[in-house]
């Protein structure tokens, strides 16, 4: 059915987003909802839904196939932790896991997409209907970094690029030329939490997206949030890939950033000069 599409669907707002953006569209929304993660107020959205546990593939594919669904995206986050304690597969699922070497978010992501395409289902981009949503470029806040914030913001942009070339994570924490934090399975709050009580205050945040980023998933992401995180350790900047990456909130987030007194910045690929 072409005026339907698949909402595969984790936690936080995008997945709302993204629902009322395909309906605004003339889109019949069929969501996989997460248990422990997607807020219920999808189901109000969607057409249809289906609620599983983390793994339980064929079920998805399942319900897909229930429904007409012959593309779907992945929209809103996991909380990655889950894996070693929540993570309960059907046989579908089980059967990838245990052929998937690498556990990292790329490896987990594409091996899924691929399975699901192999069902006729395609995996589109992230973004679809929300363009409107990436990260724009330049300084967007009241205030601006200083001289010594770019140098670390340099900084931090190389050293990101590299954990990103790694698949670790797509946030660094640094201050005067050191890395006191590296974003990995918990996540970017969590990793401006420890580096930022490391600094003291003046923390630099960094952060985005992995080499050879995939659209379809895992696109990095900032908000009204992230700005609270990084005021509650006295942070002072947030540099963020502009273009690449995702900002939910906007006006409240740098609401928030203007009153703290800490810089917002889009950053273009190329423009530091890395």
């Amino acid at each position: 059915m072409a005026d339907t599409i698949g909402l595969i669907a984790g936690g936080g707002q995008f997945p709302l987003l993204f629902a009322e953006a395909a309906k605004a569209r003339g889109r019949r929304v069929m969501a996989i909802c997460h248990q422990h993660e997607t807020q219920p107020e999808l189901e109000h959205l969607a057409a249809a839904s289906c609620w599983v546990k983390l793994g339980q593939l064929g079920r998805i594919i399942k319900f897909f196939h229930e429904q007409g669904v012959t593309e779907t995206v992945f929209c809103g986050t996991i909380t990655k932790t889950r894996i070693f304690r929540d993570i309960l597969p059907d046989l579908k699922g089980l059967s990838l896991w245990n052929k998937i070497d690498s556990k990292l978010d790329d490896s987990i992501l594409r091996a899924v997409a691929a399975a699901l395409e192999e069902e006729g289902i395609s995996v589109l981009a992230s973004t679809c209907y929300l363009e409107h949503l990436l990260f724009p470029k330049g300084i967007l806040g009241k205030r601006k970094p200083t001289a010594e914030q770019w140098l670390d913001i340099r900084f931090g942009w190389r050293i990101a690029r590299e954990i990103g070339k790694l698949d670790i994570g797509q946030c660094v924490v640094v201050r005067e030329g050191s890395v006191l934090a590296v974003e990995a399975i918990e996540g970017t709050d969590a990793a401006i939490r420890r580096g930022g009580e490391l600094a003291g205050s003046g923390a630099v945040v960094v952060k985005l997206k992995k080499p050879g980023q995939d659209f379809r998933f895992d696109l990095p992401a900032t908000g009204a949030r992230t700005i609270e995180t990084l005021a509650a350790v006295k942070g002072a900047v947030l540099a963020v890939e502009a273009g690449q990456s995702l900002i939910f909130d906007r006006e409240a987030m740098l609401a928030a950033a203007n009153k703290a007194g800490i810089a917002v910045v889009g950053i273009e690929e190329g423009a530091l000069g890395e």
